[in-house]
This record gives structure tokens, C-alpha cells and sequence, in this order.
């Protein structure tokens, strides 16, 4: 977790991948990272991984963030936004659920808590499925 490895989506085929856009100024970011450790914990040993992709032009603050607030998934790092472009960004933070065939089938804005739901039953639907 926080390791700063590149991470290739392609690699990840046959895992289901929430895929997070977060920094460290963004408040809902903070609010959903101890969720997405409950949901790394839950469902890790099911092929389910957690890709959080910081945004922060400097990444001392988001080593400062992730020293308040702790990752057990893993962090990747995109200062300059060209991962973030892809997706194209419109709220922080945003997700993305990837099926285990590397298809995009979900998409959310911001973090509020009654969502959490909707989102953990996407997940398990997906773990799931062949």
C-alpha cells in the first residue's frame, strides 16, 4: 500500500478494481478511505483490489495525508492528471468499479455515506459473476 509502483489496469484481469481519484485538500476523500479499508478487508481474499489515485501536485501532501489517514490498498500517484484526463474527472473524489474482464461498469461522484451500499453490492455482484 502507498508504494509508489506503477499500476497497470491490464495486469489486473480477472480482479475486480475500484479505482479512486483522491488529494489530500479534498475532504469527502477523507471521510472514504476508512471505508475503502473495510471494503479492501472484506473482500481482498476474493479478488477485489483498490486502486486510490492521488491527484496532489506534490506528493509530500499526500504522504502527509496518508500518515493521518492510513491506506491498507494500494496508492499510485498521477501529479500531472494524464491518468485522471482518461476518466474525465468532474468531482473529487470519483470511482470507478472494473469488471474481472477489464470493462468499466460503474461510475460515481463524490463520497456520502448512505452510498456505500449501492456501491459494496455492485462490488459483491461483481465478485460474484463469472
Amino acid at each position: 500500500p502507498g508504494d509508489n509502483k506503477s499500476i497497470n489496469l491490464e495486469n489486473l484481469k480477472g480482479k475486480v478494481v475500484y479505482l479512486d481519484f483522491w488529494a489530500s485538500w479534498c475532504d469527502p476523500c477523507r471521510k472514504s478511505f476508512p471505508w475503502m479499508n473495510d471494503m479492501y478487508s472484506r473482500y481482498d481474499s476474493e479478488n477485489f483490489i483498490i486502486v486510490a489515485v492521488n491527484l496532489d501536485a506534490s506528493k509530500t501532501d499526500a504522504t502527509k495525508f496518508l500518515q493521518k489517514v492510513p491506506a491498507k490498498f494500494n496508492v499510485a500517484y498521477d501529479p500531472n492528471g494524464d491518468v485522471a484526463e482518461k476518466y474525465h474527472l468532474k468531482a473529487m473524489p470519483s470511482s470507478y468499479l472494473i469488471d474481472k474482464r477489464g470493462n468499466l461498469v460503474f461510475a460515481h461522484k463524490g463520497y456520502r455515506e448512505g452510498d456505500t451500499t449501492e456501491i459494496e453490492e455492485k462490488i459483491r455482484q461483481l465478485l460474484h459473476s463469472k
